[in-house]
């Protein structure tokens, strides 16, 4: 860990295991409620007039929310200042300027705004990815993405991705830390088995991770990495565990296009769960995974889940037509979830309760006939155990021992009280 000339935390790979970071003094801005206000990673490393990158040639990883607290993209704010020299663009699922939707990428171009060249990350890694490093000509890599802390949004993986292609091509990588919107207090749900690694999944972490991104970084060197690559995480300042999103002072843009609001961050780590069934998940509506539903649903499924009793949360009968994805343009029955206490709500613990009601209250409840729903929790105990007749307990028991040990591990990469 150091401090650069001024105050600029930055963690690198010889801090050691156990080592926290103090907390940082408390920004103040008076346009926020309290006058309080989060200062990202990005925002403390231009701050420092971008010292810790001298003399380095950049690529840099992000998306439609690598922004300043004015809502400006980093990449126009870093292509306009003299003292970093940022040479290369590259864009992740959805893309750089967030053109495409889920499963798509912008593909290989130059940024019309800047004429910077833009490579395409998504589903690339390994040697693949280190020799698009490789031909880009940089010397670093930095990343700035938002991230919403379910183990199954792609974008952590990207950036564990951009790890191992940077150590495999001789680059450093450098982590500009933002909030995690659904709070940083806990890890819950099931652990992932290394036998369903997917793109949704590369390694071992809990469906609901607690982390920021610098965090999961620190994490996925130590633990993961064969070779780890040269790290530095830049922190944020004023952040604290038990903020969520709008406790930050910072603008939200949605990660991709059915995260529209933090309120959406705070269900999906339960709720897209329905992705691995028959039942539409909220896509195509206006509260994406905060409605769920399928045609032949009724009250039935928003009683049944209210009997559970489930913390924090309350359940309305819904009715909704899709404009995309599942029952694109046809009328369904479902639930919205509609949480009354965020500290008290534990998303995962919601997800499974109510793939268990929507099994029991409907007769045309199916899993996709991929198994999605395996990949998505990360073994076949959710559904097996689903599919068995037990209730949210006892599928919550089935992955309390593989949770106490990853939430042990965890806390030795934490960097923020």
């Amino acid at each position: 860990m150091s401090l650069t000339r001024r105050g600029l935390l930055v963690t690198g790979g010889a801090l050691g295991a156990g080592a926290v970071a103090a907390p940082a003094a408390v920004a103040h801005d008076g346009g926020h409620p309290g006058g309080r206000r989060v200062r990202t990673g990005f925002e403390r490393l231009a701050a420092d007039g971008y010292g810790l990158l001298t003399g380095e040639r950049i690529g840099l990883v992000t998306n439609p929310t690598g922004i300043t607290p004015d809502a400006r993209h980093i990449v126009d704010a870093m292509h306009a200042d003299d003292r970093v020299n940022l040479v290369a663009v590259f864009g992740p699922e959805h893309g750089f300027r967030g053109t495409a939707q889920a499963g798509g990428s912008e593909g290989r171009h130059d940024d019309p705004a800047t004429g910077l060249p833009v490579y395409d990350t998504y589903l690339k890694s390994g040697r693949a990815l280190a020799e698009v490093f490789a031909a880009s000509g940089i010397d670093t890599v930095v990343f700035d993405i938002q991230d919403v802390g379910a183990r199954f949004y792609t974008y952590i993986w990207t950036l564990f991705d951009c790890m191992v292609a940077a150590a495999l091509a001789g680059k450093g990588l450098v982590v500009l830390d933002r909030p995690n919107p659904v709070s940083g207090r806990a890890a819950l749900g099931p652990v992932l088995d290394r036998a369903f690694a997917s793109f949704v999944g590369r390694e071992p972490i809990a469906q609901a991770h607690g982390m920021t991104v610098a965090e999961l970084a620190r994490l996925f060197n130590a633990e993961f990495l064969a070779t780890p690559v040269p790290l530095r995480t830049v922190t944020m300042s004023g952040w604290r565990r038990r903020d969520f999103f709008d406790a930050t002072g910072l603008p939200w843009v949605p990660p991709s296009p059915n995260m529209p609001t933090p309120d959406t961050a705070l269900v999906y780590a339960g709720t897209c769960l329905f992705e691995g069934t028959n039942l539409s998940e909220g896509r195509g509506t206006t509260r994406p995974f905060e409605l769920l539903g399928a045609e032949g649903v009724d009250r039935r499924w928003a009683e049944a889940a209210n009997t559970l009793d489930l913390p924090g949360v309350r359940f309305r009968e819904a009715y909704f037509a899709p404009t995309s994805s599942k029952f694109r343009g046809r009328t369904v029955g479902g639930v919205q979830l509609h949480v009354h206490d965020r500290a008290a709500f534990d998303p995962v613990r919601t997800g499974v309760g109510l793939l268990i009601t929507a099994r029991a209250s409907w007769s045309g409840f199916a899993w996709r006939p991929d198994q999605w729903i395996d990949k998505l929790t990360g073994s076949t105990r959710v559904r097996t155990l689903v599919d068995a007749g037990a209730d949210t307990d006892e599928v919550a028991g089935a992955w309390a021992a593989d949770l106490e040990a990853f939430r042990a591990v965890r806390g030795d990469h934490l960097l923020y009280r």
